[in-house]
């Protein structure tokens, strides 16, 4: 009830912040003053460079604005004449004097060069905001978020507005997990994405994308949306770099470096690092039976205790060169190694039916874990002009391994796991953009994906006998041809995108030991359709369609039985289809001085939606029935959900920003199976509706002596599911960083989950058995970091630009206008 209420004055709270921003100034007469800022030396757009028009031999700004990713800028002023200054961070200042502005003007194209004699000191600006709030995006910038500071990408996931990160480090988007993460614009290739996700140091992102509604330039893969996470490519001229070293409780030890080096034609960048990380965890599951009259059977309390250690090594080494001044060329490789010891001990305690304890037992699961994953990447850009006509190829070659050998220790039986997995992958893209009269561009392009994966998996008895129920060799294999095209005008104060995305999908899964092969053949059209009206500069409506599609993969289709509980256990389905989703979204954006507020409205509609069932597989252990939990494609899933943003600066040394969604889903299907004792064919009906909710505020305070306070709140609402609930979850996260050595250094504490709550609590209830369960993948952590940087200003020019690539998705262009 305290944390309903709580969510509640923060809606209040906010309701009052937007009201109150509404009570602008009235509207006069202005005209438009637009031009393009460009990098002298590359002639690519600089974004977010800062105009500001002030009048003559006054220092004080009157009107301002930033400019876009394509450079462009637009500012309102009433006519008059006016001195204009175009900004950016460690680049010389551009001035132009005495400008007389009667009616629209365009300055044209203003180049900045870079200013050396800034490059070589530390120089401290005002912070852009941490969540930048788009039309088709949402940008989270990383850098100068002290949460994350010494974390993973796991923890810069989990402060991301519309995304959520469970105990289990599984990501999702409004509420669901039915979304693609892209890294610099392409898939993961990790095996284990999750895992991958919580190996990667947070100081290696430079910031994150959130696209809620894709157009036909990215893959359909990703029925919710796109999670784009651009890693840090260096920029600023000379040698220059930034080490962070952390350390925590539990115990975990971090060391990481940025390395850049630039000259005219060359841009050399590494990124290295060092982690040993202990996460402590634990959990319970207390399940009562019954007999076929309904009456209570016996009891079982399961106690988990789980501790995972994991020493990883990444390591990033690239180079950039400038052929000539419009055409740039990238070829990097990424490395990947990861060792860990995972330790599950449960123990179990029957009881009859009158809760008397009737005996105890336990499993302790020991396992050695290790994977190797390396990608080598080249990109290479031609610009023909400096109006947005370029070309772009994209390759990418990777190979990944992913080992883990158990020894469970139970009473009274003993067993052996292998799991072994490699996975090859090569893909291929190309995409063309052409701009087309004014506001208008035409793109198309081609992506080929080509994968696959072989996964050797077993159990063996005490006698080192393997079980053939148990264990096998799958074979998996996927390619993937793409072609799209689409096109985006400006008809006045209405912006229009219209796409069309072609797949052919071919998939095989075999498994070798039982000669049972598969193969799924599909190609789907995928249209997409974008309208935005500009209702004034500050504010835009926008209307938007896409077809999306999720293929299921990894743990989804691999038959292997996951065998850490004996009698609570996980197999994949080899005969999932892929399910399709149509999605429609109505957004509107208002923006004020101090106050950025971004809503929308959203629904969902997906037929064939992977859902989890559960069913008794007729096997008893010590008496209990073992519960089988596995994949099926549902028969129909609808999503209608609420969200807002909101971005308030009321003072300087003060910035907050809060993200709200609700939403209603409704599933409709139901699965049916055998009963292995009876022979009896069982129908479950999987019909399901409920309503869930996500909130979470981020306050930042500079406080006296320069130190800077950072705390975030967030809740998980609660959610009816076919077959139980889960139950609400609230955590709140702080951190406190100090500025040291003349700004050259930063010294940050963190506190993870301050009160220890982020634990997943969950009613399951079926047939013959119902249960609650709660799971705590990390406990509390503390965490403290330093950071030194060298010939690097603290706010970072390559914080704020990338003008030459910046991986921001599978094609080249943006929304017109």
């Amino acid at each position: 009830m305290k944390q309903i209420n709580f969510v509640v004055m923060l809606v209040l709270f906010f309701t009052g912040f937007y009201n109150y921003a509404q009570q602008g100034p009235p509207a006069r007469n202005k005209v438009k003053v637009t031009g393009k800022v460009f990098e002298k030396v590359s002639k690519q757009p600089l974004e977010y460079a800062t105009i500001s028009i002030m009048a003559p031999n006054d220092t004080k700004a009157i009107a301002g604005g930033i400019t876009n990713p394509k450079g462009e800028f637009e500012v309102a002023v009433a006519p008059g004449t006016y001195d204009i200054k175009i900004e950016f961070i460690s680049f010389k200042s551009t001035e132009i004097k005495q400008k007389n502005i009667q009616e629209d003007t365009n300055l044209g194209v203003v180049n900045l060069s870079e200013d050396a004699a800034q490059l070589n000191e530390v120089v401290v600006r005002a912070e852009k905001s941490t969540v930048e709030i788009k039309l088709d995006k949402k940008v989270y910038n990383v850098g100068q978020d002290m949460m994350v500071k010494g974390g993973t990408v796991s923890d810069v996931l989990d402060n991301v507005p519309s995304v959520s990160v469970d105990t289990e480090g599984n990501v999702s988007l409004r509420g669901s997990d039915n979304i693609r993460i892209l890294i610099d614009g392409r898939p993961s290739n990790a095996i284990n994405v999750a895992e991958a996700l919580r190996q990667l140091p947070a100081d290696a992102i430079d910031k994150v994308e959130v696209i809620t509604n894709p157009s036909a330039r990215y893959d359909a893969e990703g029925g919710s949306g796109i999670i784009n996470i651009i890693l840090k490519k260096g920029k600023n001229q000379g040698f220059n770099g930034t080490f962070i070293a952390s350390t925590g409780i539990p115990e975990t030890y971090g060391l990481s470096a940025n390395l850049n080096y630039k000259t005219e034609k060359l841009n050399y960048f590494t990124t290295a690092g060092y982690n040993y990380r202990t996460n402590e965890g634990g959990g319970l599951t207390n399940s009562q039976y019954f007999n076929e009259d309904g009456s209570t059977k016996s009891f079982l309390d399961e106690d988990r205790d789980t501790k995972r250690i994991r020493n990883g090594f990444n390591a990033r080494a690239g180079i950039e060169w400038t052929i000539a001044p419009n055409t740039f060329w990238t070829n990097a490789i990424n490395y990947q190694k990861n060792s860990g010891e995972d330790k599950d001990l449960i123990n179990y305690n029957n009881f009859d039916a009158g809760h008397n304890f009737t005996g105890s037992s336990y499993r302790l699961n020991n396992a050695d874990t290790g994977s190797d994953n390396v990608e080598f990447t080249s990109n290479l850009i031609k610009n023909f002009n400096d109006k947005g006509h370029k070309l772009t190829a994209d390759l990418s070659i990777s190979r990944n391994t992913d080992d883990s050998n158990s020894v469970i220790d139970a009473s009274p039986n003993f067993n052996n796991t292998l799991n072994d997995q490699v996975q090859k992958q090569v893909q291929l893209q190309a995409d063309y953009v052409l701009p087309l009269g004014k506001g208008g561009q035409f793109e198309a392009g081609y992506k080929g994906s080509f994968g696959d994966l072989n996964n050797e998996y077993y159990v063996t008895d005490e006698n080192n006998v393997k079980d053939p129920n148990l264990s096998n060799n799958l074979e998996y294999k996927e390619n993937i041809n793409a072609l799209y095209t689409q096109y985006g005008f400006k008809v006045n104060k209405f912006s229009y995108l219209f796409g069309l995305r072609w797949e052919d999908t071919n998939i095989q899964v075999n498994l070798l030991d039982t000669n049972d092969f598969n193969t799924k053949k599909y190609n789907n059209l995928f249209p997409s359709a974008f309208i935005s009206y500009e209702i004034s500069d500050q504010s835009n409506f926008t209307a938007s369609y896409s077809k999306r599609l999720t293929r299921p993969r990894g743990r989804f289709m691999n038959p292997a039985t996951n065998y850490s509980s004996n009698i609570n256990i996980f197999q994949g389905n080899p005969d999932l289809d892929p399910s399709l989703t149509d999605k429609y979204d109505i957004g509107y954006i208002k923006r004020w001085d101090k106050v950025t507020f971004n809503t929308s409205a959203y629904f969902e509609d997906t037929k064939d939606v992977f859902s989890f069932v559960r069913t008794p597989t007729g096997e008893l252990v010590n008496g209990i029935p073992v519960i089988l939990s596995r994949p099926i494609n549902l028969g129909k899933e609808q999503k209608f959900g609420f969200e807002f943003t909101l971005n308030y600066t009321p003072f300087k040394w003060w910035k907050l920003n809060s993200n709200f969604n609700f939403f209603n889903v409704k599933s409709t299907g139901e699965n049916s199976y055998t009963d292995a004792v009876t022979g009896e064919t069982v129908v479950q009906n999987l019909d399901n509706q409920a309503n869930s909710w996500f909130a979470r505020i981020n306050s930042k305070v500079t406080l006296p002596y320069k130190i800077d306070w950072q705390l975030t709140a967030m809740y998980n609402g609660e959610q009816k599911t076919a077959q139980g609930k889960n139950l609400g979850q609230f955590g709140m996260n702080t951190a406190l960083s100090k500025d040291v050595m003349k700004d050259k250094a930063t010294i940050a504490f963190n506190i993870s989950d301050v009160f220890n709550s982020r634990i997943m609590k969950s009613y399951t209830y079926l047939e013959n058995q119902t249960s609650y369960s709660e799971m705590q993948f990390r406990k509390r952590q503390f965490n403290l970091s330093f950071t030194y940087r060298f010939n690097k200003p603290k706010s970072e020019r390559d914080k704020n630009a990338q003008p030459k690539n910046d991986g921001g998705g599978d094609g080249g262009g943006e929304f017109p206008g």
